[in-house]
């Protein structure tokens, strides 16, 4: 961890939501280390909100003051309506849906609707219609999905999208599974780079517009020319990249950019925060509404921006769109998303009390020796850019617990819920429209520090993971390998066999197999030292121990 005098303070960010295309050919200067930042008063962050508010906010409307699918859904709940269609509970409390009522209320079912209904989705100026056009002008898009089968489907969607464009995609290494499973589905020819990874708390960052531009100028030489790249941000952590120098990278290479913001939804909401990607120059963002932004789980977005390829992408995401969709895509979410863009732009204040809580706990955390935040610690990776100050990482490895310990303590003694832990940290999310008790989250951190110092554990307080190994050659396209005879042998006979599955050790989370890769030593070796580790876990394994792996049947 830095030293004090080089925290990286998330309400005064390097580079101060300037340009971020013109921070890209600065990064190393920008990110130099600075002065303490750690006792900056909230007025200091306020004034350097004020000055992002000048260069970007954007004016709310009358029209985005309304939510039209929302509000056609409850009309159609209040004429109280006989329902002689789909769904079976009739859509009233009294009418079929007491079984439901009794756990959501009556006005859940009520507004529980099929599609194709007048008034409501149906035609070119539909309340639906209004309500993904109004998404796209809040989010800096071309045109806005309204997706409920969450981020997963925008990443297959898009997947699927850009396959129109050429065979060949760019992927960051840590990309979510879903996308995997898009170039499986569509074909892709997928070629990697890998993130920059804090080794010491196993966590993957992002990309910097030189190392894009030097994995785009390595496939080019070696004829393998990419047409769309995938890049990952904001992280897991908060960590944000430099999206508008990537796209700008991106496109000087005539290939389009996807950037998976499902983390960031809530970004372009108020000067304290990053910019949302769509402004930023990204081609098409992956917006997982439903994480910081407030909508209902499950519920998401996928944004077209207006970049170079908008016209060529529009009719393809279309298409995808509905390969991927439900027919019967559910009511409650999209009316959740629709009042989730309203409530974010009319709610720069709330959002303002949600950074400030985030903000005091943040402080409060720093002035206790017995925890540290890691995002202080973001000066030392290039890639990043910026943070979402609403993520809060802890270290709590001078606990002498493992974060996965300190997490389930704070669930089970508590009743408070932390996003996610690793062996060294937990990350604590504030929701963008919340404003959690301070006094409460630290009243019990303090408390599970005071138990774990107590009885410390010496195994988790050691515990430490293999360097990341690099991936095998792909001998085989990912979607051939997946889609073949397969087999499972013991690991050891793996080594030099074709995978025919998606392994991925946590931490970091990045995956070290994909069907069509060789399985090497080097990576059975890793697999295999996480899996025995008390806190590591590797998703996709035929079995825990990782003693077998699945493998292309050699003909």
């Amino acid at each position: 961890m830095l030293d004090q005098e080089s925290r990286f303070d998330p309400r005064q960010s390097p580079l101060g939501h300037e340009s971020q295309g013109a921070a890209s050919r600065a990064t190393v200067a920008a990110l130099a280390p600075r002065a303490s930042r750690a006792d900056a008063s909230h007025a200091d962050a306020s004034r350097a909100d004020s000055s992002r508010a000048e260069k970007r906010r954007p004016a709310v409307s009358e029209a985005q003051r309304t939510a039209p699918y929302a509000d056609a859904l409850r009309h159609f709940a209040d004429a109280k309506p006989m329902s002689l269609m789909v769904p079976g509970h009739g859509s009233g409390a009294e009418r079929g849906a007491e079984h439901l009522a009794g756990l959501f209320g009556d006005r859940v079912p009520a507004v529980d609707i099929p599609l194709m209904l007048e008034g409501i989705d149906l035609g070119e100026d539909s309340p639906l219609v209004r309500a993904q056009q109004l998404a796209a002008e809040a989010w800096g898009a071309k045109r806005s999905w309204f997706l409920t089968n969450g981020a997963s489907q925008a990443n297959r969607t898009a997947a699927i999208a850009v396959r129109g464009l050429g065979e060949r995609v760019l992927v960051q290494r840590s990309m979510h599974s879903s996308f995997t499973d898009g170039v499986l589905l569509s074909g892709l020819i997928p070629a990697f780079v890998q993130p920059a990874v804090d080794a010491h708390h196993g966590i993957a960052h992002g990309l910097t517009p030189e190392v894009l531009d030097e994995a785009l100028k390595r496939e080019a030489e070696a004829g393998r020319a990419v047409s769309s790249v995938y890049v990952v941000s904001p992280s897991y952590f908060g960590s944000t990249a430099d999206v508008a120098g990537l796209a700008e990278v991106a496109h000087a290479h005539d290939a389009a950019i996807i950037v998976d913001g499902a983390w960031g939804a809530h970004f372009g909401f108020h000067p304290g925060l990053p910019d949302s990607p769509a402004r930023l120059g990204a081609d098409l963002v992956v917006s997982s509404t439903h994480k910081l932004a407030g909508s209902l789980t499950q519920s998401a977005m996928l944004h077209l921006g207006e970049g170079p390829f908008a016209d060529r992408l529009e009719p393809l995401v279309s298409r995808a769109y509905s390969m991927t969709a439900s027919t019967s895509m559910s009511s409650i979410l999209m009316g959740s998303l629709d009042e989730t863009r309203r409530a974010l732009m009319m709610g720069e204040e709330r959002i303002g009390e949600a950074l400030r809580a985030a903000d005091e706990i943040r402080d409060r955390l720093r002035d206790d020796e017995r925890f540290s935040i890691i995002s202080d610690g973001f000066d030392a990776f290039a890639d990043i850019v910026d943070v979402d100050r609403l993520r809060i990482p802890i270290d709590v490895s001078a606990l002498g617990r493992s974060g996965h310990w300190v997490r389930g303590r704070m669930s089970t003694e508590h009743g408070i819920y932390l996003e996610m832990s690793t062996a060294t940290s937990v990350v604590a999310v504030i929701g963008a429209l919340t404003t959690p008790d301070a006094d409460r989250v630290l009243t019990a951190f303090d408390e599970v520090a005071r138990t774990a110092l107590a009885d410390p554990d010496p195994i988790a307080a050691g515990e430490s993971f293999p360097e990341l190994p690099a991936p095998g050659a792909l001998r085989a396209l990912p979607r051939d390998a997946y889609f073949g005879e397969s087999e499972v042998v013991a690991a050891v006979d793996a080594i030099g066999r074709v995978s025919a599955d998606t392994l991925a050790a946590y931490p970091p989370g990045i995956p070290n197999l994909l069907p069509g890769e060789e399985v090497t030593a080097e990576t059975v070796a890793f697999l295999q030292a996480v899996a025995a580790s008390p806190t590591g876990y590797v998703r996709g394994a035929v079995d825990t121990a990782v003693s077998g792996i699945r493998v292309v049947r050699a003909q």
